[in-house]
């Protein structure tokens, strides 16, 4: 049974969405934005300790301190290349930035190959179903670019001002 829950945030931001299997968090985003049809946004309105904790961790993020803990969170159907562009995007320092290319460079040196693509990585990041504690919102096209955010440029934009990056 699946379970969802409302975030309202701070004004210049869309509201996020979380649900959860009732022990974890399995989604995160923003209400309205081409990512929740990844999502199951159906369920039971009902407050979960995985909830509080996540809604905790957002109250941190939003009040501009970055947050000392994680919530408690399972990805359901993670390839193991998902996996490792998600590793690479929880090391991102808040405030910090890093493009796909970079992403694939990683991987490259990583796996002992010459040329990973770019947007192999850049759908391994939009698949990320949980935003902001996963920073996808940190990876930039080339040249710093703001290119594809399922949660919205928008969202994206205002992601990196709050973080003071753009």
């Amino acid at each position: 049974m699946f379970s969802i829950w409302k975030y309202k945030t701070p004004d210049g931001f869309s509201d996020l969405l979380l649900n959860s299997d009732g022990e974890y968090l399995t989604g995160l985003w923003f209400e309205g934005s081409a990512d929740g049809s990844k999502h199951t946004s159906f369920g039971e309105e009902k407050e979960l300790p995985v909830f509080r904790e996540t809604c905790q961790w957002l109250d941190f993020y939003f009040a501009g301190k970055n947050p000392d803990f994680t919530p408690r969170y399972k990805i359901n159907g993670l390839t193991p290349f998902r996996q490792e562009v998600i590793e690479i995007m929880k090391t991102i320092p808040y405030g910090e930035t890093i493009t796909y290319g970079e992403i694939a460079a990683i991987i490259d040196k990583k796996r002992g190959l010459t040329r990973m693509s770019a947007q192999a990585v850049g759908g391994a990041v939009g698949w990320n179903p949980i935003c902001i504690i996963i920073p996808c919102h940190r990876v930039m096209g080339a040249n710093g670019s703001l290119t594809g955010y399922g949660g919205g440029i928008a969202n994206k934009i205002a992601l990196l001002a709050h973080e003071r990056k753009y």
